[in-house]
């Protein structure tokens, strides 16, 4: 979950790679812009926790990778460096603090932020070639959106309570009770 500062701050991408590995607070660059990185809940931690733990077991023993929201994701197009809650990349990384060729990113919605991750953010993650799917997971109910990428463009399928969600970017189904598991007891 990201917000601007309040004074806006503007800085190149070296500036700000050099300035995010002394801070003590992440901070997403959109095109010099810089916005700070706030707290998520207790719901928001539970789910991409749970998906977290579904992703590195079946990926387990491939060259694939799925990653939290400390590692960088670097779009080029949009000139950005985000911290996407989850992605996973198969990719061979140039450079140990982001990644740039994700095949699924994940947001975990918060009020706060649902706009722009649908918006700008699906936008931007869009841009990226190697990308396949866009999933956005709400907390508040069981509602998962996947963007799928196609010959055609990006079609969206949305996913509610009791259905069992393909992700076709790393073959795998997961039933959706298992990405909101203990998040409402």
């Amino acid at each position: 979950m990201s917000v601007p500062l309040a004074k806006p701050l503007r800085m190149t991408a070296e500036e700000y790679l050099a300035m995010e590995m002394s801070s003590q607070v992440r901070h997403e660059y959109v095109a010099g812009e810089i916005f700070a990185m706030t707290g998520g809940s207790d719901s928001h931690n539970l789910i991409a926790g749970n998906l977290y733990i579904l992703f590195r077991e079946h990926l387990r023993g491939t060259s694939c990778r799925v990653f939290m929201s400390d590692l960088k994701l670097k779009v080029e197009a949009a000139d950005a460096y985000l911290y996407p809650d989850l992605m996973v990349t198969c990719e061979t990384a140039k450079d140990s603090h982001f990644r740039e060729e994700p095949k699924l990113v994940v947001e975990v919605l918060s009020d706060s932020t649902a706009k722009y991750d649908r918006e700008h953010k699906r936008r931007m993650y869009q841009t990226l070639a190697s990308l396949q799917e866009y999933v956005l997971v709400a907390q508040s109910c069981m509602d998962v959106r996947i963007y799928r990428r196609t010959a055609e463009g990006w079609d969206m399928a949305i996913y509610t309570d009791g259905a069992k969600i393909p992700l076709q970017s790393i073959e795998l189904d997961i039933p959706i009770d298992r990405i909101y598991e203990s998040v409402w007891n």
